[in-house]
């Protein structure tokens, strides 16, 4: 099922999938760019995202490029003459976060090149399926400048110290397999297989409580920054608070009805 979301794009391309269009699909649409990112196409990926968001349909949200190229990098032609005064008086690149502050899960469907600014963006998003072509990397060394979007610190806790300080300080790539065994994607599927499979399962988490999805999300994303014991106080007082929804009520009441449960989303 495709249904196209409103809005004219440049960059981009956001279409409604999946057998009940409940699956937002966001797709970057610089071919001849290799979908390097550049500030326009950022924003655009924003405002689809804000869009699905708001539907209350749409349950979960992927994010893909092309066969070739998830995204190649940043676009380096937009940041060759700037300067630090501009960059710093701007806060350059301090939009591109909107991806990690989403309520709902996106999954990003990695094929091809998905370096600097393409593996960062990736990596923003909350579970990153890819194809068997893809390759994932930190170049910015080679061109006299580090990281800017969570490559040192989203990578470092991804794959740990060692793998990730090779990685930013070689600008050696890490392929499809070699992200699966380090723990940077979930599970690695064909190139042509990649974008369903990545559906198929926002598929499966949008058929849940979306109340209940969102409390999954935040908790699991509250490890990164609490300690063992803090976290596992959110984690109670959370599982404490899904005892206030209908949907709890009803998920337990149709388990033990054995029958599929009808959430509501309140």
């Amino acid at each position: 099922m495709y249904l196209i979301i409103s809005g004219t794009y440049e960059f981009i391309k956001a279409e409604k999938r999946g057998e009940k269009g409940n699956v937002g699909l966001i797709q970057l649409n610089r071919p001849k760019a290799l979908n390097a990112l550049n500030d326009g196409l950022m924003k655009e990926v924003g405002e689809a995202l804000t869009q699905f968001e708001k539907d209350d349909s749409v349950g979960c949200i992927v994010l893909t490029g092309s066969e070739r190229a998830f995204a190649a990098g940043a676009d380096i032609k937009q940041m060759q003459s700037q300067e630090f005064a501009g960059v710093w008086r701007g806060n350059f690149l301090s939009h591109w976060d909107q991806l990690t502050r989403a309520n709902k899960p996106i999954i990003a469907a990695v094929n091809g090149f998905a370096l600097g600014g393409g593996c960062e963006v990736a990596m923003m998003c909350d579970i990153i399926y890819a194809g068997e072509n893809a390759q994932f990397g930190q170049p910015e060394i080679t061109l006299g400048t580090i990281p800017g979007a969570g490559g040192t610190q989203r990578l470092t806790k991804a794959i740990g110290k060692s793998k990730a300080m090779e990685m930013v300080l070689t600008a050696n790539r890490m392929s499809a397999q070699e992200a699966e065994k380090a723990g940077l994607v979930s599970k690695v599927f064909p190139v042509d297989k990649v974008v369903d499979e990545a559906i198929k399962t926002a598929e499966k988490i949008s058929s849940f409580s979306k109340i209940t999805v969102g409390m999954c999300k935040e908790s699991v994303n509250a490890a990164y920054e609490l300690s063992l014991k803090e976290g596992l106080h959110f984690e109670k007082r959370l599982f404490h608070a899904t005892f206030a929804t209908n949907d709890r009520k009803e998920g337990m009441t149709a388990f033990s009805e054995k029958r599929a449960p009808n959430f509501t989303d309140s």
